[in-house]
Formats: structure tokens, sequence, C-alpha cells
């Protein structure tokens, strides 16, 4: 890449930040024709773990851009148990570290995908270069200035600095957001003081392992998979995440301070683990060249933007909220926050985004990071210390056993319990489209597959409606049959929900959902004869 800019060209997104969420939002805007570039400072994909995988909703929405078979397909290659050729719900999950048996609960949500969060920034990486992205690794942006019609960055690099101008910014870079606090933006919440968290990969003998994935550690007893609360202060946390390098961790309440510019060291991590234990874990630091995460966490914040939007800058994934990452709610709310905005965004370069678009970006992913932000404060509540609340676990384990709350905690957790207000009355309207299997006529076919070009789509199952939307620009019209549901049409969002419903032969709001949520219509052809 040529170091000499002062010829930058006018862009239509800049996007700050290549993490998970920043690249997706990339890939979204090049399937919709617009391509951005994106800004990170770091010399290129980052080693350090941090998320450890996908959980909710966020796995089927990959499905529908076709990523998904090539994510477990490059999990397999790497040693991981081998994931189905579609995406399957988890038959169980945790909730506090409470066992959440899924097996009786209808339409199961909780769909999961073991990515380690480096993979899954190298293969969102290279799917963004497959689509044209102009990824920019090692370019810090520092200023932004809104013009009213146009942003411009100020960006360093090694071989200097530049000023490239966008119609818009997209923040996505983390937490600390440079351009959050840039812009002003409140960031309102609270911090968590009484507790330190330390994680690390180690090598731990295998005659520790437990038959169910757990561990059983002499002088100390068994511990599952997960968080494992500990009544008098603490969790100790066992996962093996990276086959064959098992992730333990502890966390403290009342630990003390920790000089900030500390180094984490291995010994640290076995102290840390064998105060809340009251027993030597027999482990050590693991071979080979990594990376392996060695991690402490001061405090826990949990805080969410007071807006998404200034101007022409929006905010996207920690960078709009953050909150515990106890039942890895993270990358399934900030994944799902660039395919939503993705589209719109893309819609309103184009010229084909109906008036006020881009303001739903807020009003629908807001309320799901209230929802994340309320249960994973309720996780940490039910993870602390005390007899009062060990009692209020036992009360939480009798409900969990039933499949009426398990399917409720299942929505919760999966991001599927808040419905879009999208217009439309249908009880489907607003929500995720159901992993259908379609009759086309040429075979079967499963409703994922329509959506790999994120394109909207009108599904004729039976209303023979289809003339009604002819005329329609960017709109894909399909023609099917399916037992797998009573409704005889839908209208589908780019991003896979439905905005449109009907259960007879009526288009009743067919026309309203179109002008609504897509491209104006254009005359209806005159018909000859």
């Amino acid at each position: 890449m040529s170091e000499n800019r002062t010829s930058e060209p006018h862009h239509d997104v800049i996007i700050a930040g290549a993490g998970p969420n920043g690249l997706m939002l990339a890939c979204e805007l090049a399937l919709g024709g617009i391509r951005p570039i994106v800004l990170d400072p770091l010399p290129g994909p980052s080693d350090e773990p941090k998320a450890n995988g996908l959980v909710g909703q966020v796995v089927r929405m990959l499905d529908m851009r076709g990523l998904y078979p090539g994510f477990a397909a490059e999990l397999a290659r790497k040693g991981f148990p081998d994931e189905p050729d579609t995406p399957e719900p988890s038959p169980r999950y945790l909730f506090a570290g409470m066992t959440l048996d899924l097996t009786e609960v209808p339409d199961n949500p909780l769909y999961g995908l073991p990515v380690p969060q480096p993979l899954l920034v190298r293969l969102l990486a290279g799917r963004a270069t497959e689509l044209g992205v102009d990824l920019r690794w090692g370019h810090r942006l520092d200023d932004i200035a809104d013009h009213g019609d146009t942003v411009t960055a100020t960006v360093t690099h090694p071989g200097g600095s530049y000023r490239p101008t966008a119609r818009y910014l997209v923040a996505a870079d983390g937490g600390t957001s440079p351009v959050r606090k840039r812009l002003g933006i409140a960031f309102p919440g609270l911090t968590t003081g009484d507790r330190i968290t330390r994680m690390g990969h180690a090598e731990i003998p295998a005659e520790l392992r437990t038959a169910d994935g757990g561990i059983d550690i002499p002088g100390a007893g068994r511990f599952h998979f997960g968080h494992n609360r500990i009544e008098r202060g603490g969790m100790f946390v066992f996962a093996e995440l990276i086959p064959g390098t098992p992730m333990v961790g502890a966390t403290e309440y009342d630990a003390g301070a920790v000089p900030a510019d500390t180094p984490m060291t291995f010994d640290e991590l076995r102290d840390s683990i064998r105060r809340v234990l009251g027993a030597d874990l027999p482990m050590r630091p693991p071979a080979g060249p990594g990376p392996h995460a060695l991690r402490r966490i001061v405090d826990q914040n949990t805080r969410l933007a007071e807006r998404y939007r200034q101007g022409r800058v929006f905010l996207l994934g920690d960078a709009a909220h953050v909150h515990s990452a106890t039942g890895a709610p993270g990358l399934n709310l900030g994944l799902q926050d660039a395919i939503n905005l993705g589209w719109k965004l893309a819609a309103q370069l184009r010229g084909t985004a109906p008036e006020g678009l881009l303001d739903t970006y807020e009003t629908e992913r807001r309320p799901i990071a209230e929802r994340v932000i309320a249960q994973s404060l309720a996780q940490t509540a039910l993870l602390a210390p005390g007899p009062e609340v060990t009692a209020l676990r036992g009360l939480f384990e009798e409900l969990l056993g039933t499949p009426a709350v398990a399917g409720h905690i299942a929505h919760l957790l999966a991001g599927s319990d808040v419905r879009y207000d999208i217009g439309d009355d249908h009880p489907l309207s607003g929500r995720l489209v159901p992993d259908l299997v379609l009759d086309t006529g040429s075979g079967p076919r499963r409703i994922a597959e329509l959506l790999h070009s994120a394109r909207p789509l009108l599904l004729d199952l039976g209303a023979g409606i289809t003339a009604t939307a002819e005329h329609r620009d960017d709109l894909d019209i399909v023609v099917a049959t399916t037992s797998d549901t009573s409704a005889k049409a839908l209208l589908i969002r780019p991003d896979g929900y439905i905005a449109w419903a009907t259960d007879g032969s009526t288009d009743t709001g067919l026309h309203a959902a179109l002008d609504r949520w897509f491209v104006p219509a254009r005359p209806a052809p005159t018909r000859v004869g």
C-alpha cells in the first residue's frame, strides 16, 4: 500500500476498528454494494484471546450469509470437535454457573459455535478482503470532524498521516472508544470495584479430567465446565474451548488493589486459584507457540451509550455497550448490531432507503442491549458469595428445571426474546425468520440459502401475491412450499427479520411494509391487451 495519501479519495464509510464487529459491518456493507475502509491501530489481526465463541441467534445469521460451513470446517481443521453441517441448538447451557437443560424446550434458540475470537477475526478479515474491503492495519484514527454532510478523520500510520473524508463513520473501537469520547456521548452505568479475575491457558494432568468435561482437583473436589461458584467467596473457571489447551481462572472478591502496570504472571494465576479453592491445582504453563491467554481483569464495567448515533457517526458493539462476559453474550449482541446497521446504511448510501430507516438501528438494537445488561447483572448477582445467594440459587435451580423457565432463559440469552416493532401485527413479524426448509421446484432449499446476498426477500408460500411486488427494485421474489410454517407469505429483511407476514391469500399491509423498509416503488408497468 502506498504511503502517499495526499490524494485520498472521498469514501462512503470509514470504520474505526477491525475487530469482529467492525469486520462484520464491512462485509455487510460490501454485500450491499458499498466498499468501506477499515482502520485499526494494530499491525494485524490480534492474537489476544478474548471471547471464546458465538452463542445465540448470530450463529444462524452467519449461516444466512453462507459463512457457517466454512467457519465450522476451519474449526475442524484446527482440531476442534466436528460441528454439524448446519447450525443446531445446544441441548445444554449454563446460567450463572447453573445447568440449563434445553432438551425439552421447543424451538430452542441457543445455537453455538466455539470459534475463538482471534480465529473469528482472521476469518472475517479474509471474507472482507474477498469482498473488496480496504483493510488498513497499523492506521490509527486520532480525531474526527463532522461537517454535517461529511465526516473527516485524522489518521496516523508508520509512514505519516492523512485525512480521509466519508459520508459516514462507524466507531467499532471498543469499550474505551476514543470516537465516543471525542463526540461527548455519555456512557452511563456502573463499575463494580470489588473483584479481580485472573485467567489463562494451562496444561492440566489428564488424570484430573472428568468424563463430562470437568475437572477433579485433589483436596478441592469436582468442578464442572464453566463458572463454579464458591460460597465462601470467589469463582473457579474451567473450560477447554481450544482442544488440548484448557482455560483456568479465578475471581476473588475484596482482593485488594493491583498496580495497573504490574504484568500478569502464571504464578499469580496459580496463587489466585489456590486462594479460591483452598488447594493447589497441578498445572503448568502451556507449551508451544500459542497464542496463550494470561489476563487480569480488575473491576467490571456495565455501561450503555446514551445514544447510538450523533450526526454522521454511529457507535457499534462495545463502543455502544459493555457488560459482564458471563454467558458469552458480547459477540451475539455486537455482530447482530453490525448486521442490523449494515443493510440500512448501504441502502442509505445507495439512495434507496425510506425516510427514517437509519433511526431504526438505535430503536431496534438499544433495547436488546438493555436486556443483555439486565441478564448479565442478574448472573453476576447469582454468582456472588454468601448463604443468602446460595439459597436464591437453590430456588433458581428448581425453576430452571422446568421447560417453561428454561425456555424463557434460553430466549433471553439468545437475544430472541425481544421483538422488533416492525409495524405488522402478525405473530412472526419482528422476529428472526424460522429455519424453514423449502421446496422451490428444484429440490429442498433452506431459507438461509436464499439470504446469502443480503437482499430483501418476498417468499410466496401459496398466497399467490408475487405480482403485487414485481415492480419493486432490489427485491428477490421466491415462490415455494413448505410444511414448516402456516404462513402463506413472508417479507424478510436482509438481516433475516420478518417485516410482514400473512396466513392467507391477502396482501393487506404488504405495500406499507415494502414502503417502510425498502426502496420506494417504481410505477407498475402498463399492461397491454
